[in-house]
């Protein structure tokens, strides 16, 4: 058996491998991030519009106010009841979410009955598109649409 030309690969060989590996990666970083800034955007509405109905329905369900406050400074918002109450919503989410007030401020509460005291828009810009959340008068009914 020769074994004289089988020492392994040249620096050339591995220098070229690992340039199409990087070149590979890099692109696939780039096509794959506005998949994230989606994601981002389907989670963080889902996960609001999910905690506001909980809050409503603790309310309705314990006879009870429900507040909601929004830190947009600090990227936060928690819910809790009136007094001494539980804290029962806590979380914070993605600083690339900007939230801002609108017709609406970004505090308000569930009565008893499941009505909001404040009803109106505020806004969440994601990934440089913006949308408005409303709460409707009444049942404090909400939907999201993309301005």
């Amino acid at each position: 058996m020769d074994t004289c030309g089988s020492k392994g690969f040249t620096l050339v060989e591995t220098l070229l491998v690992m340039a199409a590996f990087l070149t590979m990666s890099v692109i696939s970083v780039v096509l794959l991030r506005p998949e994230f800034f989606l994601l981002e955007k389907n989670l963080f509405i889902a996960e609001l519009k999910s905690d506001l109905l909980f809050a409503q329905q603790y309310a309705i369900s314990h006879q009870q106010e429900v507040n909601v406050h929004i830190m947009p400074e600090k990227s936060y918002y928690y819910i809790y009841t009136r007094g001494d109450g539980p804290l029962l919503v806590e979380k914070t989410y993605s600083s690339a979410v900007k939230l801002e007030g609108g017709s609406m401020t970004l505090y308000f509460r569930f009565l008893p009955d499941g009505n909001v005291n404040r009803f109106g828009s505020f806004y969440a810009v994601i990934g440089g598109k913006k949308y408005r959340i409303t709460i409707m008068i009444g049942k404090g009914r909400l939907y999201v649409a993309e301005e």
